[in-house]
């Protein structure tokens, strides 16, 4: 079998590089354009004869204000929807009503205040450092789970490699959206973060998987350790695919047909879920290798 992934690891290595310095330089340089569920902004709730869908909305929205941004759209009641925009002065707020009341007919304004961010200082702290927990937990169990693992590579280092795998694969889409909201004004908000959260599970199961095919491999193979990782990325290869590729069919059908609301969300998804096959595939399991020659160079 050829051994071409662990063989040319370090092109994988190089590709990744230059992808994650990219992404870094991009939050760095520009960060996160940061939307009204992080900045708060306006709240307009109204009813109508017959409620609107919304891409309506939006784009009603849209036509009565320049440069709006982000805008979260809910339908509420029966023919009431809730918007949340950034905030708004009088003629903004008068621009809107009138778009409303041309496009869709008469139409009632329930209300109209401003408000803070969704997402504050502190819930921001308590997930960053809920984030930092669950990691730390996750080593701890891959280290455990992977105990009996003989070899040079220590159990603790598969556990280390899953989490690298899932900060890369984290890293790229931030940084995609620095460059996006820099050049384009794309802001992020709560589903940003969701689906940051959601990339990150589906990077660490998919990581998982080929890890616990080489620890099988190493128990019921003779060979090199390379050798071992090779067969055993050979093997869950297929399955890695197929279940990446189905998953981003679904979300290319979401990303053109669900709208705008969902656009950015999804994008996230197609990009992160995107890496995170690459990584697990082309980076987790060959570093395994790498880290298996350094400590074979210390003896």
């Amino acid at each position: 079998m050829k051994s071409f992934i662990v063989k040319y690891r370090h092109i994988w290595y190089t590709i990744s590089a230059v992808v994650l310095l990219t992404s870094l330089l991009g939050v760095g340089a520009y960060g996160l354009k940061q939307g009204i569920d992080f900045t708060g902004g306006s709240i307009l709730a109204m009813r109508f004869e017959q409620r609107p869908s919304i891409t309506d909305t939006d784009a009603a929205l849209r036509n009565a204000v320049t440069d709006l941004g982000a805008v979260v759209i809910q339908p509420a009641g029966e023919n009431d929807i809730q918007i949340r925009t950034r905030a708004l002065n009088e003629d903004e707020h008068s621009a809107v009503l009138a778009a409303f009341s041309q496009s869709f007919g008469t139409s009632t304004e329930l209300r109209f205040d401003a408000i803070g961010p969704v997402i504050g200082k502190e819930l921001r702290e308590k997930s960053l450092q809920g984030l930092l927990v669950t990691l730390v937990l996750i080593l701890l169990y891959v280290a455990w789970a992977f105990r009996k693992v003989s070899g040079s590579v220590k159990s603790w280092q598969y556990g280390a490699v899953t989490i690298a795998a899932a900060f890369h694969d984290i890293i790229v889409p931030v940084g995609v959206f620095a460059f996006l909201g820099h050049f384009y004004g794309v802001e992020v908000g709560t589903p940003f973060v969701a689906a940051i959260l959601t990339i990150l599970g589906y990077s660490i199961t998919d990581t998982i998987v080929v890890l616990d095919r080489v620890r099988e491999n190493m128990q019921k193979r003779d060979g090199t350790f390379a050798e071992i990782v090779e067969i055993s990325i050979q093997q869950t290869l297929l399955r890695s695919f197929n279940t990446s590729v189905t998953t981003l069919l679904a979300l290319v059908a979401i990303y053109l047909f669900g709208g705008a609301t969902l656009r950015d969300f999804t994008l996230t998804l197609i990009i992160g879920i995107s890496v995170g096959t690459y990584s697990s595939i082309f980076i987790a399991s060959p570093f395994l290798v790498t880290m298996d020659n350094w400590s074979r160079a210390k003896k």
